[in-house]
């Protein structure tokens, strides 16, 4: 396979419109208007574009987006492209989800808005629910495999998913979107455009959106979002220069729901409900369960209570962000064939997940070998923890435990700019500079919040009314500032030969980041497990030594640098058909978790410095395209090295962030999009992956013998073997009906592709098999156009989710292997994954004027 891909081949391709399809306005600049000849097709065909570059890339525009139901999550739609596997955690977008291209998980996917970084700064996560507005999206491409020279990102090995928004129509307009559903979904959408206003061009748009729903899998808990946007435009002179000012916000408030551990045995009472003592659904009718109102006991004065549990299940927790951007895109052109391109950005963030913690009002014991005579009594958060040394439920004593809330807060100011120099040699060649910073402040703690007697938390953001301790310092299990700090350096070429036949695009990044890590806690494990004083604590001389096992607080900054190439070619055999060929390198940075666990470890050790992943990338495909059909094949290969994930040093006898050696993927995506006749257009589209991990991963040692997970020659877990799926559309009179399918193959459970056990390795019982199922969903929409009589952009749309119903395991990660103690043999709990969004039904009044 590698060879193959490696190698050449006369394959037949398509040749699309000649807009560029890129991240930033650099590289839009850069590829527009000298990558395609022959053929164009305005818009692709059905909203699905298939630009015709040296890179694999699939390209949605606003005609096929609006089509996959009011608000729900852009990356919903993508969905749609071959090689993408996104499950949506409820029918209408604002809860999250699971995203996977190529086989790679979201933390190893670029996501950009505009050209801007949206990932996680610490761990690369990417937030599904916290997307732009889909009515004010132009266009949503996605790279697969690969990302644009002057991207910003520290982790791209499975690609880049990058949507733009619009610059707004030249004439004044006012859209209004009602929408109303299943599970009292609710949603109203306003956006003015002004239009021109100026004689000097200049036009903006502003939008408000409210969004609400209950929770579809119990009778608890809400969604509740908002979001704001705002765009100005400013074109200068004819030539193309402009530059744009937009700002974003968004605000969700919603509560944790549909995960279950992945267990369906009956037989020991285990019923379907937010413990993890629960298991999975085995049936449709039981993923609905019932939460019955609780109320918290009244403390008693002088009497040692005990915590309530009212207020601990899953459901309660809230999931809260309020996230910000204000982003700025230009371009001016300095003399004839040189043309700068500035992009600088702001983006702010305040979020936290987690649930509740049982607080002690007493003290905890530093020393508690040396006997009731040298007792060491402290205030702060060991293990898992609070403890407050004074009175925190109102009763007047200091003798209880109580619950409280404890999230993981998070709150991150980021600054970046993507700028470009680009010179044209001549008509068929060009080359560009370009630099890029991006620097993250990425403030992580862990106040303690109090619940109100219903078992709901008082304040969704502790950290606006932080609980302290008995001398005045805040506790909290975390306490960390983190620097994410980016300069690089890439240049590009694009030249045309063979009478303009050939197009070849190489380039090179040259990325130097810096991670500036301060944790103000003690570390405990090599698993991350922290041990905190509080902020503004006093925090005893002797600690270290009374417990030398923890890593004290420290500074360590980390570096990473690497020059990265990447080479494509694309030929046009004829006018309509092409092929292709890219080659790139790809990095990914650890995280600043993995950093952190890394504290335990002494500077110089192995397990301090985890090693960054790489990844060589190739593609092979085909394109073609006439007026009413499209069709690409891609193959491709990656070979992907030091893995980071959590297994076990036999030296250490800990389990530590490793490198966990060679994994080779590779698979087929494709797809054809066809217009028969003019009221009918089908698409269909496809995927097979195949990854095989190259080792055993060592998860401990027995009686004085290394113990190996059996990994080697297996899938990794959480990615689908394959997908298929197909959209079918008639638009007669106004009346449009489509119905899209897509069926996603099994997934495995753990990368070591066994069933999830419980008792112990001499006497398993199986629960769940290796992997989960495949499923099929089937999606309805039907528009009905007043435009017929004089409404032009006024329609009203019936969306249908997952028409059938159909039940099945929604999204989850994967994980090497179930735990097991050695010396027992006895499995760990199984892990958790989401229940797959059920059937909703929802309508919606589009209006313009």
């Amino acid at each position: 396979m590698k060879q193959f891909l490696m190698g050449s081949a006369a394959i037949i391709a398509v040749a699309i419109p000649g807009a560029a399809f890129a991240q930033s306005t650099g590289s839009q600049d850069f590829e527009d208007t000298i990558i395609v000849t022959g053929a164009k097709v305005a818009g692709g065909v059905g909203g699905v574009v298939l630009p015709d570059t040296t890179k694999a890339k699939g390209v949605l525009t606003q005609e096929i987006i609006a089509k996959q139901g009011s608000g729900n999550s852009i990356l919903n739609a993508i969905n749609l492209i071959p090689g993408v596997s996104f499950q949506n955690n409820d029918p209408y977008g604002s809860a999250g989800g699971t995203l996977n291209i190529r086989g790679f998980g979201p933390d190893r996917v670029s996501l950009t808005f505009d050209g801007m970084p949206l990932n996680d700064t610490g761990n690369y996560a990417i937030y599904s629910n916290q997307q732009l507005d889909p009515e004010l999206i132009e266009e949503v491409n996605v790279n697969l495999g690969s990302t644009d020279v002057d991207s910003p990102t520290a982790a791209a090995s499975g690609g880049t998913v990058n949507y733009r928004s619009m610059n707004g129509s030249d004439d004044f307009k006012v859209t209004m979107v009602g929408a109303a559903g299943d599970y009292d979904f609710f949603r109203l959408f306003g956006l003015v455009e002004t239009g021109v206003f100026t004689p000097f061009g200049t036009k903006a748009w502003f939008s408000a959106s409210t969004t609400r729903n209950d929770n579809v899998f119990n009778n608890f808990g809400v969604i509740d979002k908002q979001q704001y946007n705002a765009k100005v435009y400013q074109p200068i002179g004819s030539n193309g220069d402009f530059i744009s000012i937009a700002g974003h916000y968004n605000a969700n408030r919603n509560n944790f729901f549909g995960s279950l551990p992945l267990r369906i045995d009956t037989d020991q009472g285990r019923v379907v409900g937010p413990n993890s003592s629960n298991r999975f659904p085995m049936t449709k009718d039981e993923r609905f369960y019932t939460l019955a109102a609780c109320t918290t006991s009244a403390a008693r004065p002088g009497l040692a209570d005990v915590a309530n549990s009212c207020g601990t299940v899953f459901d309660y927790r809230f999931n809260p962000s309020n996230t910000g951007n204000i982003r700025i895109n230009s371009r001016f052109t300095l003399a004839d064939g040189l043309v700068l391109t500035v992009d600088p950005s702001y983006q702010y963030v305040k979020a936290n997940g987690g649930g509740t913690a049982t607080a002690n009002e007493g003290f905890y014991d530093l020393n508690p070998a040396s006997g009731a005579a040298n007792v060491q009594n402290v205030t702060g958060y060991f293990g898992s923890t609070p403890y407050f040394g004074r009175d925190i439920n109102g009763d007047g004593d200091r003798l209880d435990t109580v619950t409280v809330l404890a999230p993981s807060q998070t709150q991150t100011h980021r600054f970046a700019v993507i700028s470009s120099l680009r010179y044209d040699i001549n008509e068929d060649h060009r080359v560009r500079f370009a630099y890029t910073f991006d620097h993250g402040r990425h403030r992580q703690t862990g106040e303690v919040g109090l619940v109100g007697v219903t078992g709901e938390a008082l304040d969704v953001f502790p950290v606006d009314n932080a609980q302290l301790d008995v001398n005045g310092a805040t506790l909290q299990k975390r306490d960390r500032l983190s620097y994410a700090i980016l300069n690089q350096f890439s240049a590009e070429y694009l030249g045309k030969f063979l009478d303009e036949a050939l197009t070849v695009q190489a380039g090179v990044r040259a990325p130097f980041f810096k991670r500036k890590l301060d944790n103000n806690c003690f570390t405990s494990s090599a698993s991350g497990t922290t041990q905190c004083f509080g902020t503004d604590g006093v925090i005893p001389a002797n600690a270290s030594t009374l417990n030398p096992a923890w890593a004290v607080p420290q500074k360590r900054t980390y570096k990473y640098d690497k020059v990265l190439p990447s080479i494509g070619l694309n030929y046009k055999i004829t006018p309509e058909a092409s092929i292709f060929w890219n080659y790139s390198k790809g990095l990914s940075v650890p995280g600043t978790d993995s950093l952190y666990n890394a504290f335990y470890f002494a500077r110089n050790t192995d397990g301090a410095n985890p090693a960054p992943e790489t990844t060589d990338s190739f593609d092979l495909g085909t394109r073609y395209a006439t007026n009413g059909f499209q069709a690409q094949l891609s193959l491709w290969y990656t070979n992907y090295k030091n893995r980071l994930a959590s297994s076990y040093d036999p030296e250490l006898n800990v389990s530590v962030y490793r490198n966990l050696g060679k994994v080779e993927k590779y698979g087929i995506d494709g797809s054809i999009s066809y217009t028969p006749i003019e009221y009918f257009t089908v698409y269909a589209f496809g995927s097979y992956l195949k990854s095989e991990i190259k080792d055993d991963i060592a998860i401990g040692v027995l009686n004085g013998t290394t113990v190996y997970a059996p990994t080697a020659g297996k899938r990794e877990s959480g990615a689908p073997v394959y997908t298929l799926g197909g959209r079918a559309e008639v638009n007669v009179e106004g009346v449009t009906v489509g119905i899209q399918a897509k069926r996603t193959g099994k997934r495995y459970v753990y990368d070591t592709n066994l069933p999830t056990y419980r008792g112990t390795t001499a006497s398993p019982v199986e629960i769940y098999g290796a992997a989960a199922p495949a499923y099929t969903l089937v999606d309805l929409d039907a528009r009905f156009s007043l435009a017929r009589w004089g409404a032009k952009d006024t329609w009203f749309q019936l969306n249908v989710s997952n028409l059938f119903d159909k039940f099945y395991v929604g999204g989850f990660g994967g994980n090497l292997n179930q735990s097991i103690t050695l010396t027992s043999g006895a499995y760990g709990n199984p892990g958790f994954v989401q229940i797959g969004s059920p059937r909703a039904v929802s309508g919606s009044l589009h209006v313009s004027f």
